[in-house]
Protein backbone atom coordinates (compact mmCIF):
# COMPACT_ATOMS: atom_id res chain seq x y z
CA UNK A 1 0.00 0.00 0.00
CA UNK A 2 1.40 3.65 -0.25
CA UNK A 3 2.05 5.99 1.50
CA UNK A 4 0.14 9.14 1.80
CA UNK A 5 1.89 12.44 3.05
CA UNK A 6 0.13 16.18 3.69
CA UNK A 7 2.52 18.92 2.91
CA UNK A 8 1.02 22.10 3.85
CA UNK A 9 2.84 25.26 2.40
CA UNK A 10 3.11 29.26 2.46
CA UNK A 11 4.70 32.18 1.81
CA UNK A 12 5.02 35.95 2.47
CA UNK A 13 6.38 39.01 1.44
CA UNK A 14 7.23 41.73 3.87
CA UNK A 15 6.54 44.47 1.17
CA UNK A 16 5.13 42.34 -2.06
CA UNK A 17 7.95 42.62 -3.23
CA UNK A 18 9.96 42.91 -0.17
CA UNK A 19 11.76 40.46 2.39
CA UNK A 20 10.13 36.99 1.77
CA UNK A 21 10.04 33.26 3.59
CA UNK A 22 8.84 30.28 3.24
CA UNK A 23 7.39 27.74 5.69
CA UNK A 24 6.43 23.72 4.55
CA UNK A 25 5.63 20.73 7.02
CA UNK A 26 5.32 17.12 5.74
CA UNK A 27 3.18 14.79 7.78
CA UNK A 28 2.12 11.37 7.56
CA UNK A 29 -1.34 9.94 9.64
CA UNK A 30 -1.24 12.91 11.74
CA UNK A 31 2.83 12.53 12.69
CA UNK A 32 4.71 15.62 11.58
CA UNK A 33 7.81 14.87 9.94
CA UNK A 34 9.32 17.39 8.49
CA UNK A 35 9.69 21.06 8.95
CA UNK A 36 10.83 23.30 6.40
CA UNK A 37 11.16 27.38 6.33
CA UNK A 38 13.89 29.87 4.93
CA UNK A 39 14.42 33.18 3.59
CA UNK A 40 14.64 34.07 0.02
CA UNK A 41 16.19 37.49 0.18
CA UNK A 42 13.80 39.96 -2.10
CA UNK A 43 10.61 38.40 -3.57
CA UNK A 44 6.94 38.07 -3.95
CA UNK A 45 4.42 36.67 -2.17
CA UNK A 46 3.32 34.42 -4.64
CA UNK A 47 7.12 33.41 -5.51
CA UNK A 48 7.76 32.75 -1.83
CA UNK A 49 4.34 30.48 -1.63
CA UNK A 50 5.30 28.46 -4.70
CA UNK A 51 9.01 28.20 -3.02
CA UNK A 52 6.80 26.62 0.01
CA UNK A 53 5.03 24.13 -1.91
CA UNK A 54 8.41 23.32 -4.07
CA UNK A 55 10.54 22.75 -0.44
CA UNK A 56 7.63 20.66 0.90
CA UNK A 57 7.58 18.52 -2.54
CA UNK A 58 10.91 17.96 -2.35
CA UNK A 59 10.93 16.83 0.98
CA UNK A 60 8.20 14.43 0.63
CA UNK A 61 9.92 12.79 -2.40
CA UNK A 62 12.62 12.17 -0.82
CA UNK A 63 11.09 10.51 2.29
CA UNK A 64 9.19 8.07 -0.34
CA UNK A 65 9.46 8.68 -4.11
CA UNK A 66 6.53 7.10 -4.99
CA UNK A 67 3.82 8.56 -1.89
CA UNK A 68 1.04 9.99 -2.81
CA UNK A 69 0.95 13.76 -1.77
CA UNK A 70 -2.27 15.83 -0.68
CA UNK A 71 -1.23 19.44 -0.89
CA UNK A 72 -3.10 21.83 1.19
CA UNK A 73 -2.54 25.61 0.83
CA UNK A 74 -4.35 28.96 1.47
CA UNK A 75 -2.90 30.39 -1.92
CA UNK A 76 -5.93 29.97 -4.34
CA UNK A 77 -4.01 31.02 -7.03
CA UNK A 78 -0.99 28.25 -6.35
CA UNK A 79 -3.77 25.65 -6.03
CA UNK A 80 -5.53 26.19 -8.83
CA UNK A 81 -2.64 26.68 -11.47
CA UNK A 82 -1.08 23.57 -10.62
CA UNK A 83 -4.41 21.80 -10.83
CA UNK A 84 -4.58 23.41 -14.40
CA UNK A 85 -7.63 25.47 -13.54
CA UNK A 86 -5.95 28.30 -13.98
CA UNK A 87 -3.16 29.87 -16.51
CA UNK A 88 -0.17 30.66 -15.91
CA UNK A 89 0.65 33.95 -17.52
CA UNK A 90 3.39 35.38 -15.15
CA UNK A 91 6.65 33.66 -16.74
CA UNK A 92 8.69 33.39 -13.28
CA UNK A 93 5.56 31.90 -12.29
CA UNK A 94 5.67 29.23 -15.04
CA UNK A 95 9.14 28.61 -14.22
CA UNK A 96 8.02 28.10 -10.62
CA UNK A 97 4.83 26.05 -11.65
CA UNK A 98 7.39 23.84 -13.76
CA UNK A 99 9.91 23.21 -11.24
CA UNK A 100 7.03 22.28 -8.61
CA UNK A 101 5.53 19.82 -11.01
CA UNK A 102 9.26 17.96 -12.14
CA UNK A 103 9.82 17.05 -8.56
CA UNK A 104 7.34 13.74 -8.03
CA UNK A 105 5.10 11.96 -9.90
CA UNK A 106 2.08 14.64 -10.62
CA UNK A 107 -0.34 11.93 -10.85
CA UNK A 108 0.27 10.94 -6.80
CA UNK A 109 -0.41 14.36 -6.25
CA UNK A 110 -3.51 16.47 -5.11
CA UNK A 111 -4.12 20.04 -4.21
CA UNK A 112 -6.34 21.58 -1.53
CA UNK A 113 -7.28 25.04 -0.72
CA UNK A 114 -7.81 25.67 3.07
CA UNK A 115 -8.55 28.84 5.11
CA UNK A 116 -5.22 30.64 6.29
CA UNK A 117 -6.43 29.68 9.78
CA UNK A 118 -6.12 25.51 8.78
CA UNK A 119 -2.61 26.33 7.35
CA UNK A 120 -1.09 28.59 10.74
CA UNK A 121 1.34 25.96 10.91
CA UNK A 122 2.91 26.46 7.50
CA UNK A 123 2.24 30.22 8.16
CA UNK A 124 4.01 29.87 11.65
CA UNK A 125 7.22 28.78 10.27
CA UNK A 126 7.49 31.41 7.22
CA UNK A 127 6.87 33.84 9.87
CA UNK A 128 9.82 32.13 12.17
CA UNK A 129 12.25 32.64 9.46
CA UNK A 130 11.44 36.16 8.93
CA UNK A 131 11.57 37.01 12.42
CA UNK A 132 14.48 35.32 13.45
CA UNK A 133 17.10 35.58 10.43
CA UNK A 134 17.62 32.14 9.16
CA UNK A 135 19.78 32.36 6.06
CA UNK A 136 18.77 33.64 2.67
CA UNK A 137 20.06 31.28 -0.22
CA UNK A 138 22.55 33.58 -0.71
CA UNK A 139 24.45 32.99 2.64
CA UNK A 140 26.26 29.48 2.74
CA UNK A 141 25.38 26.87 5.16
CA UNK A 142 28.90 26.83 6.51
CA UNK A 143 28.36 30.58 7.09
CA UNK A 144 25.24 30.02 9.13
CA UNK A 145 26.45 26.39 10.73
CA UNK A 146 29.43 28.94 11.98
CA UNK A 147 27.09 30.80 13.62
CA UNK A 148 24.68 28.49 14.96
CA UNK A 149 27.82 26.43 16.69
CA UNK A 150 28.88 29.42 18.33
CA UNK A 151 25.88 30.81 19.59
CA UNK A 152 24.72 31.03 23.21
CA UNK A 153 21.89 28.53 22.66
CA UNK A 154 22.09 25.24 24.26
CA UNK A 155 21.29 22.18 21.85
CA UNK A 156 19.67 19.18 22.75
CA UNK A 157 22.59 16.65 22.45
CA UNK A 158 21.23 12.83 22.00
CA UNK A 159 23.48 9.91 22.26
CA UNK A 160 22.40 6.75 20.53
CA UNK A 161 24.03 3.80 21.20
CA UNK A 162 23.37 0.32 19.48
CA UNK A 163 23.17 -2.13 21.75
CA UNK A 164 25.75 -5.11 22.32
CA UNK A 165 26.28 -8.29 20.87
CA UNK A 166 23.37 -10.89 20.33
CA UNK A 167 23.51 -14.15 19.20
CA UNK A 168 22.68 -13.35 16.02
CA UNK A 169 25.30 -10.69 15.20
CA UNK A 170 28.37 -12.42 14.34
CA UNK A 171 26.69 -13.88 11.52
CA UNK A 172 25.04 -10.66 10.57
CA UNK A 173 21.63 -12.85 10.45
CA UNK A 174 18.58 -9.90 10.15
CA UNK A 175 17.15 -9.43 13.35
CA UNK A 176 14.70 -6.66 13.78
CA UNK A 177 11.20 -6.94 15.74
CA UNK A 178 10.38 -10.47 15.38
CA UNK A 179 9.58 -13.25 18.37
CA UNK A 180 13.44 -14.33 18.12
CA UNK A 181 14.52 -10.97 20.35
CA UNK A 182 17.59 -12.43 20.85
CA UNK A 183 19.52 -11.92 23.77
CA UNK A 184 22.82 -10.60 24.43
CA UNK A 185 25.58 -12.35 24.47
CA UNK A 186 28.25 -12.56 27.01
CA UNK A 187 30.61 -10.44 24.83
CA UNK A 188 27.17 -8.35 24.20
CA UNK A 189 27.39 -7.42 28.17
CA UNK A 190 30.96 -6.59 29.02
CA UNK A 191 30.38 -3.77 25.57
CA UNK A 192 27.43 -3.20 27.45
CA UNK A 193 29.11 -2.33 30.43
CA UNK A 194 32.02 -0.53 28.47
CA UNK A 195 29.45 2.21 26.66
CA UNK A 196 27.53 2.54 29.96
CA UNK A 197 30.65 3.91 31.86
CA UNK A 198 31.24 6.44 28.76
CA UNK A 199 28.11 7.48 29.00
CA UNK A 200 27.71 7.71 32.74
CA UNK A 201 30.67 9.76 32.47
CA UNK A 202 29.10 12.09 29.72
CA UNK A 203 25.98 12.69 32.18
CA UNK A 204 22.97 12.63 30.40
CA UNK A 205 19.78 13.25 31.60
CA UNK A 206 17.08 10.82 30.55
CA UNK A 207 17.30 7.40 29.45
CA UNK A 208 15.52 5.98 26.91
CA UNK A 209 15.35 2.60 25.13
CA UNK A 210 13.64 0.50 22.74
CA UNK A 211 11.97 -2.43 24.18
CA UNK A 212 13.45 -5.36 22.65
CA UNK A 213 15.37 -7.72 24.30
CA UNK A 214 18.98 -6.52 23.22
CA UNK A 215 18.00 -3.23 24.44
CA UNK A 216 16.56 -3.57 27.72
CA UNK A 217 19.85 -5.33 28.41
CA UNK A 218 21.93 -2.67 27.49
CA UNK A 219 19.81 0.03 28.71
CA UNK A 220 19.57 -1.99 32.53
CA UNK A 221 23.30 -1.46 32.16
CA UNK A 222 23.62 2.36 31.26
CA UNK A 223 20.60 2.55 34.14
CA UNK A 224 22.79 0.79 36.85
CA UNK A 225 26.01 3.26 35.57
CA UNK A 226 24.06 6.14 35.30
CA UNK A 227 21.78 6.08 37.93
CA UNK A 228 18.78 6.76 35.04
CA UNK A 229 15.58 4.79 34.95
CA UNK A 230 14.90 3.67 31.81
CA UNK A 231 11.67 4.85 29.04
CA UNK A 232 11.26 2.57 26.73
CA UNK A 233 9.35 3.52 23.52
CA UNK A 234 8.55 1.73 20.66
CA UNK A 235 9.82 4.75 18.30
CA UNK A 236 13.62 2.97 18.66
CA UNK A 237 12.56 -0.47 17.92
CA UNK A 238 14.85 -1.59 14.92
CA UNK A 239 13.41 -2.38 11.35
CA UNK A 240 10.33 -4.96 11.11
CA UNK A 241 12.29 -7.61 8.43
CA UNK A 242 9.36 -10.08 8.16
CA UNK A 243 10.10 -13.38 7.59
CA UNK A 244 14.17 -12.72 6.64
CA UNK A 245 14.57 -12.57 10.61
CA UNK A 246 17.06 -14.68 11.46
CA UNK A 247 18.33 -15.24 7.76
CA UNK A 248 21.73 -14.22 6.34
CA UNK A 249 21.72 -11.70 3.51
CA UNK A 250 22.97 -14.65 1.24
CA UNK A 251 19.88 -17.13 2.67
CA UNK A 252 17.69 -14.27 1.52
CA UNK A 253 18.84 -14.50 -1.70
CA UNK A 254 18.98 -18.26 -2.19
CA UNK A 255 15.33 -18.72 -0.74
CA UNK A 256 13.78 -15.18 -1.75
CA UNK A 257 15.79 -13.82 -5.22
CA UNK A 258 12.86 -11.28 -6.29
CA UNK A 259 12.53 -10.17 -2.67
CA UNK A 260 16.10 -9.09 -2.58
CA UNK A 261 16.24 -7.68 -5.65
CA UNK A 262 13.22 -5.62 -4.38
CA UNK A 263 14.64 -4.64 -1.71
CA UNK A 264 17.74 -3.72 -2.95
CA UNK A 265 16.13 -1.03 -5.67
CA UNK A 266 13.71 0.33 -3.53
CA UNK A 267 13.83 2.09 -0.16
CA UNK A 268 10.21 2.13 0.06
CA UNK A 269 10.38 -2.11 -0.50
CA UNK A 270 9.01 -3.77 2.68
CA UNK A 271 12.01 -6.75 3.18
CA UNK A 272 10.34 -10.12 3.93
CA UNK A 273 6.93 -8.18 4.11
CA UNK A 274 8.16 -6.29 7.45
CA UNK A 275 8.94 -1.98 7.27
CA UNK A 276 10.56 -0.47 4.83
CA UNK A 277 14.12 2.24 4.85
CA UNK A 278 12.00 4.94 4.27
CA UNK A 279 9.14 4.05 6.50
CA UNK A 280 12.34 3.83 9.13
CA UNK A 281 13.42 6.85 8.10
CA UNK A 282 10.11 8.83 8.81
CA UNK A 283 9.43 6.96 12.21
CA UNK A 284 13.13 8.07 13.41
CA UNK A 285 12.84 12.01 11.99
CA UNK A 286 9.24 11.66 14.05
CA UNK A 287 11.41 10.49 17.28
CA UNK A 288 13.83 13.22 17.08
CA UNK A 289 11.62 15.97 16.58
CA UNK A 290 9.97 14.41 19.45
CA UNK A 291 12.38 14.55 21.64
CA UNK A 292 13.47 17.57 20.73
CA UNK A 293 10.56 19.61 21.40
CA UNK A 294 10.03 17.59 25.30
CA UNK A 295 13.81 18.05 26.12
CA UNK A 296 15.01 21.47 24.75
CA UNK A 297 18.44 21.82 25.43
CA UNK A 298 18.69 18.49 27.89
CA UNK A 299 21.31 15.86 27.09
CA UNK A 300 19.54 12.28 26.51
CA UNK A 301 21.04 8.86 25.54
CA UNK A 302 18.67 7.08 23.77
CA UNK A 303 19.66 3.20 23.05
CA UNK A 304 18.54 1.84 19.84
CA UNK A 305 19.33 -0.50 16.46
CA UNK A 306 21.75 -0.52 13.85
CA UNK A 307 18.82 0.88 10.79
CA UNK A 308 17.80 3.10 12.95
CA UNK A 309 21.43 4.74 13.74
CA UNK A 310 21.66 4.87 9.86
CA UNK A 311 19.00 6.80 8.89
CA UNK A 312 19.90 9.25 11.81
CA UNK A 313 22.67 9.82 10.08
CA UNK A 314 21.11 10.42 6.54
CA UNK A 315 18.92 12.79 8.23
CA UNK A 316 21.56 14.44 10.49
CA UNK A 317 23.44 15.25 7.26
CA UNK A 318 20.27 15.80 5.25
CA UNK A 319 21.76 12.98 2.97
CA UNK A 320 19.90 10.89 0.51
CA UNK A 321 18.41 7.82 1.77
CA UNK A 322 20.55 5.71 -0.54
CA UNK A 323 23.53 6.92 2.04
CA UNK A 324 21.75 4.28 4.74
CA UNK A 325 23.09 1.73 2.50
CA UNK A 326 26.75 2.77 2.80
CA UNK A 327 26.79 3.36 6.99
CA UNK A 328 27.23 0.50 9.55
CA UNK A 329 27.33 0.68 13.01
CA UNK A 330 29.24 -0.85 15.61
CA UNK A 331 27.73 -2.81 18.38
CA UNK A 332 27.57 -0.45 21.75
CA UNK A 333 29.46 1.94 19.61
CA UNK A 334 28.22 5.54 20.51
CA UNK A 335 26.60 8.04 17.83
CA UNK A 336 26.39 11.71 18.41
CA UNK A 337 23.41 14.23 17.49
CA UNK A 338 22.99 18.43 18.39
CA UNK A 339 20.00 19.30 17.58
CA UNK A 340 19.53 23.63 17.94
CA UNK A 341 15.54 23.70 18.97
CA UNK A 342 14.51 27.39 18.04
CA UNK A 343 15.60 26.49 14.55
CA UNK A 344 15.90 22.78 14.47
CA UNK A 345 19.53 23.07 12.38
CA UNK A 346 20.96 19.70 13.49
CA UNK A 347 24.90 18.47 13.51
CA UNK A 348 26.61 14.69 13.17
CA UNK A 349 28.80 15.40 15.69
CA UNK A 350 30.40 11.76 15.96
CA UNK A 351 29.21 8.52 14.21
CA UNK A 352 29.51 4.43 15.35
CA UNK A 353 32.53 5.97 17.94
CA UNK A 354 33.63 2.61 19.17
CA UNK A 355 34.01 2.12 23.08
CA UNK A 356 36.46 -0.29 24.06
CA UNK A 357 36.44 -2.23 27.87
CA UNK A 358 38.78 -1.14 30.21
Amino acid sequence: MAREFVVTADGGSRGNPGAAAYGATVSENGVLLAELYDLLGIASNNVAEYSGLIAGLKKAHELDPQAKIHVKMDSKLVVEQMSGRWQIKHPDMRELANQARSIHPMGLITFQWIPRAENSHADRLANKALDSGVPAHSKTILNYLTERLVSDEVPTTIWFVRHGETTLTPTRKFSGTGPMDPPLTDIGIAQAGAVAKEIAARKPEFLIASPLMRTIMTAKEVSDATGLEPIFDDQWVECDFGHWEGLTPSEVGEKHPEEWTGWLSSLSYRPGGGESYAEVYSRVVAGIIDLVEKYPGKKICVVTHNIVIRAIAAYAMNASLESMYYVDILPCSITTLAVWPSDGLRALKSLSERVVAK
